[in-house]
């Protein structure tokens, strides 16, 4: 996406795969992260996450979260870890999940490293977690929720809104109005007949859709 703001949208994730959804929104000296995901499945997959990641993670000013499913949320342990300072923008339902599910990630990949130190099975003498449940906890403290449908400043020229996705507790799908230009990111949508889940709301008018 380019426009008279130099304003650019690439994708760090989620692009020749159905893992590991970033993507990163430079506009006006701003770099605003949608989802940090972590890489699942197929071990040439996983192995992405230990890559360093794309630009500097103390480079980025904030982060909007769509849901806190591992695919979208959980590399947020490990940005954090090498340097993240910023806000992660989300649902308050978002924050409600991942207060569990980010640091029983991190309690699992310490019990992986443990076990491949124990098996031998790891070209590493001493494996070690991509982070930990410390980490994890930790990462935790730069949530910050909202209320659906509100307007949200991430960073100067850059508002966010969240629209009801039906996928989970929490999910959205979200706009981002950057420099008069609407992006807009699907996430994960649910059903429209589901029991336990309101249907998702219509996406709304936008210049740019981001759809997975």
């Amino acid at each position: 996406m380019n426009n008279a703001t130099d304003s650019t949208l690439q994708f760090l994730g989620a692009a020749g795969t159905v893992t590991g959804s970033r993507y990163l929104i430079e506009a006006g000296g701003h770099r605003v992260l949608v989802d940090c995901g972590l890489f699942q499945g197929y071990k040439q997959l996983r192995e992405r996450n230990w890559a360093p990641f794309p630009v500097a993670p103390d480079s980025i000013d904030a982060v909007v979260l769509t849901h806190a499913h591992l695919d979208h949320s959980g590399y947020l342990p490990a940005l954090v870890r090498q340097g993240f300072r910023g806000t992660i923008h989300c649902t308050t339902g978002s924050v409600a999940l991942c207060g569990l599910l980010l640091p029983d990630s991190g309690h699992l990949l310490e019990e992986e490293a443990k076990y491949a130190a124990r098996k031998g099975y790891s070209k590493h003498a001493k494996p070690l977690p991509l982070y930990t449940k410390e980490d994890a906890e930790r990462s935790l403290r730069q949530l910050h929720g909202h209320d659906y449908e509100r307007d949200v400043e991430v960073v100067a020229g850059i508002r966010a809104r969240f629209y009801p996705a039906g996928h989970i507790l929490g999910a959205a799908h979200v706009s981002l109005d950057v420099h008069g230009r609407r992006l807009h990111f699907s996430g994960d949508l649910g059903r429209q007949h589901e029991s336990l889940m309101n249907p998702p709301t219509p996406l709304p008018a936008c210049d740019v859709l981001v759809c997975e």
